[in-house]
């Protein structure tokens, strides 16, 4: 007895049906933009927003403007010092001026040191003054 073959069937290839996936497409379309039509205007309240004044500087603002710089060098408004004198002149400042009007601005520019800083902030603190700020931007050195 000679083998007997078995005839299969040839296989059909898969196809991607695009009529039933432009169908799905164009009625999530239609959904989406009816969701969108249905909604509701949302409804907004006029708010007075503050707005910001130009103050004019006082003219007897006794404010004092420490940069620190690179290398240890110090300005005290615009003049250069050392760090031996900060102390000096921050005791100068305090005999005279009023204690409510003592304020002391600390800058710096690119090169400023971190430990200068620190430093300079101690010498501010241990002379009782509580009305420092630090300036959050760079400046030209000495200006």
């Amino acid at each position: 007895m000679e083998g007997s073959k078995i005839q299969l069937r040839p296989r059909k290839k898969a196809r991607i049906e695009i009529i039933p996936l432009i169908d799905v497409i164009f009625f999530l379309l239609a959904t989406f933009v009816l969701f969108t039509l249905s909604l509701n205007r949302i409804q907004s309240v006029d708010v007075q927003l503050p707005s910001a004044q130009h103050v004019d500087p006082n003219p007897h603002d006794t404010t004092v403007t420490l940069q620190i710089s690179g290398e240890g060098s110090l300005f005290w408004n615009r003049e250069p010092i050392d760090m031996s004198e900060v102390s000096v002149r921050i005791a100068a400042y305090i005999s005279q001026t009023p204690e409510a009007d003592r304020r002391i601005l600390v800058a710096g520019d690119e090169k400023a040191r971190f430990g200068d800083t620190v430093t300079v902030l101690d010498k501010i603190r241990e002379s009782g003054i509580t009305q420092y700020s630090v300036e959050t931007t760079t400046r030209a050195t000495g200006k």
